[in-house]
């Protein structure tokens, strides 16, 4: 029986007797068309970077064949295509809007050959044992309804010698920096984002999923206890953001 953590309970809407993975995709598609636009404005385009470290834990692997769980608007897989020239990236989301934007991205840049953009649940993968030889999550973990059971599906579509990657909000630990995030995170970017999207919620949830989150070494051990190796965490501008890592 997988483990619950206090951060699959946290939902975008508490008042709401939907599941966690149902609020999620509703609020995904209610956000799907200024997405982009403010991962961009709220990050100041740092989640480009960030993107960019976390793949390159991968250049050593050479995958030919990858899986973009949370894939949303397809980044990470398009910046993958680029960066590692996989013969295949398939991205799954339970969004559809978020689907629908990636799918446009993909074929305006011509990649519809190498990437494969499709509906589906990071807790029931729809794939065979030991099919992929890298995984990548970014800013997806903390919205699996069961962190677990998401983290057992992925290493169990992953090829043994097969490399996980997430990318994953963190807090930062220094004094005044964590104070100013705090700040940021709790008033400045919802009030940005409600004024943007008209879903204020969303960030709302964005900072609360972020603060339950098992992060640093804590989910490093869920990647442990589910039988990855060489695991790692990596954090980045101030801890903000961490890379973990973890071989199959």
């Amino acid at each position: 029986m997988a483990e619950q953590y206090s951060h699959d309970k946290v939902v975008p809407d508490a008042g709401s007797v939907e599941s966690k993975k149902k609020q999620v995709a509703e609020m995904f598609d209610d956000i799907a068309p200024r997405y982009d636009f403010l991962n961009r404005f709220l990050s100041a385009g740092i989640d480009v970077s960030w993107r960019k470290k976390a793949l390159a834990k991968l250049a050593p692997l050479h995958p030919k064949l990858m899986l973009d769980v949370a894939t949303g608007t397809g980044d990470v897989a398009i910046m993958a295509a680029k960066q590692l020239q996989p013969e295949k990236i398939i991205g799954i989301d339970i969004s559809e809007g978020m689907l629908q934007g990636g799918r446009t991205k993909v074929k305006a840049k011509g990649l519809e050959n190498m990437i494969e953009l499709k509906s589906g649940d990071s807790e029931t993968i729809n794939f065979p044992d030991n099919t992929f030889d890298a995984v990548t999550v970014a800013f997806g973990v903390r919205n699996f309804e069961n962190l677990e059971k998401g983290i057992g599906e992925i290493y169990r579509v992953l090829k043994p010698g097969g490399r996980l990657v997430v990318l994953e909000f963190s807090k930062p630990k220094l004094p005044g920096v964590l104070q100013a995030y705090n700040l940021y995170m709790s008033l400045v970017a919802p009030q940005v984002a409600g004024a943007v999207s008209k879903n204020k919620k969303a960030y709302q949830y964005l900072n609360n999923s972020i603060k339950a989150f098992p992060e640093g070494k804590n989910f490093v051990a869920v990647l442990n206890k589910t039988g990855f190796t060489n695991t790692s965490c990596k954090p980045l501008t101030l801890g903000i953001c961490s890379i973990y890592c973890g071989d199959k």
